[in-house]
C-alpha cells in the first residue's frame, strides 16, 4: 500500500548491527539470533538484503568497534550502505538501491532503537515506504540512570509503530516468528 508508485517489493534493512553499536545493548544475542533468521529468510526467498553501517567521530571506519558483528555475515551480493547521520536515508544512495529494486515496503532490524532505528522508520514513512518494525530484532543499550531503561525504550517505540499509518501508506510491528516478506 505504499504511496511509491511501481514499487511492489519489500527489502529486509540491518541497520548498525556494530561491535561498537552493540556490545552493551539489551538482549545483544538474541536480537542477533532473530536477526539471522530474519537474513536466511529474506534470502531464501530472494527478498533483497539491505546492510546499513554506521560512521562519525565515535565509531570511526575500518575499527573493531565500526566492524559488523561477528555473528552476522553479508554477502557480497548483498548492498551495503554507509551512513553518517541516524536516518539511513540521509546523504546516502538507500532511497536509490531501493528504487532499483522496486521495494516500496521495508522490514526494519538493528540498532539503536531509540537513534538509528527511529529516525530510518521516520524517514522511510515520510518518503512514502510501508515500514514494519521487527519488535524482537531491534536492541539499544541502557542510557543512564533516570532514563527509561533499553526495555522500556524498545517496548515504547513497538508500541508507537503498532499504530502508525498515514494516507496510502501504514507501519506495524511484528515478532520475528511473524515476519512475512510479502508487499503490505
Amino acid at each position: 500500500m505504499t504511496t511509491l508508485p511501481n514499487r511492489p517489493n519489500t527489502a529486509l534493512l540491518v541497520i548498525d548491527v556494530q561491535n561498537g553499536v552493540v556490545a552493551d545493548a539489551h538482549n545483544r544475542d538474541g536480537v542477533i539470533a532473530n536477526i539471522n533468521d530474519l537474513v536466511d529468510r529474506a534470502r531464501a526467498q530472494d527478498v533483497p538484503v539491505v546492510w546499513v553501517q554506521h560512521s562519525d567521530e565515535h565509531l570511526q571506519r575500518d575499527s573493531d568497534e565500526w566492524r559488523y558483528v561477528p555473528e552476522l555475515t553479508r554477502r557480497d551480493a548483498e548492498s551495503l550502505v554507509h551512513k553518517n547521520y541516524g536516518d539511513s536515508f540521509e546523504a546516502t544512495d538507500l532511497e536509490e538501491l531501493l528504487a532499483e529494486h522496486g521495494v516500496g515496503h521495508l522490514v526494519v532490524t538493528g540498532a539503536q532503537t531509540d537513534a538509528c532505528i527511529r529516525s530510518t522508520m521516520h524517514g522511510a514513512f515520510t518518503r512514502g515506504y510501508d515500514v514494519t518494525l521487527v519488535g524482537d530484532a531491534h536492541t539499544t543499550d541502557d542510557a543512564g540512570e533516570g532514563l527509561p531503561s533499553a526495555a522500556q525504550v524498545i517496548a515504547h517505540t513497538n508500541l508507537y509503530w503498532h499504530w502508525q499509518n498515514a494516507p496510502g501508506r501504514h507501519a506495524s510491528t511484528v515478532e520475528t516468528a511473524k515476519v512475512t516478506f510479502d508487499a503490505t
